[in-house]
C-alpha cells in the first residue's frame, strides 16, 4: 500500500518503512508525525482524494532533525564587474513512515 501526502509545499509518495527528507517539522527525535493532508491512497484499490482522502492518515516517526547539503547561489552581471557568491543550509527532517491508516 502506498500514499500520497502533501507536506511543506511538496508531495510525496510513501509506503511503509520508506526514509523520508522534508522540510523542518516541529518536534523531537523519536516523536510521532501525523499527516492528514492524504491526497491518494492506493494498493489492491486506488482512491484519489478531491482535493482530499477523508478518514486516512500516514504516521511517521521523527528519525533525525539536521541540515541539509550546501546550496550555493552565483550571481554576475556581465560586463559591469558585479559579482556576488553566497549559499545556505536548509533545515530538513528526515522521517521513517511506521504505518499508513486507510
Amino acid at each position: 500500500m502506498y500514499a500520497v501526502i502533501k507536506t511543506g509545499g511538496k508531495q510525496y509518495k510513501v509506503s511503509e518503512g520508506d526514509l523520508l527528507k522534508v522540510e523542518l517539522l516541529d518536534g523531537a527525535v523519536g516523536e510521532t508525525v501525523e499527516f492528514e493532508h492524504v491526497l491518494m491512497v492506493g494498493g489492491e484499490e486506488v482512491r484519489i482524494g478531491t482535493p482530499l482522502v477523508p478518514g486516512v492518515k500516514v504516521k511517521a516517526q521523527i528519525v533525525a532533525q539536521e541540515k541539509d547539503r550546501k546550496i550555493l547561489v552565483f550571481k554576475s552581471k556581465r560586463r559591469k564587474g558585479y559579482r556576488k557568491k553566497y549559499g545556505h543550509r536548509q533545515p530538513i527532517t528526515r522521517l521513517k513512515v511506521a504505518a499508513i491508516e486507510a
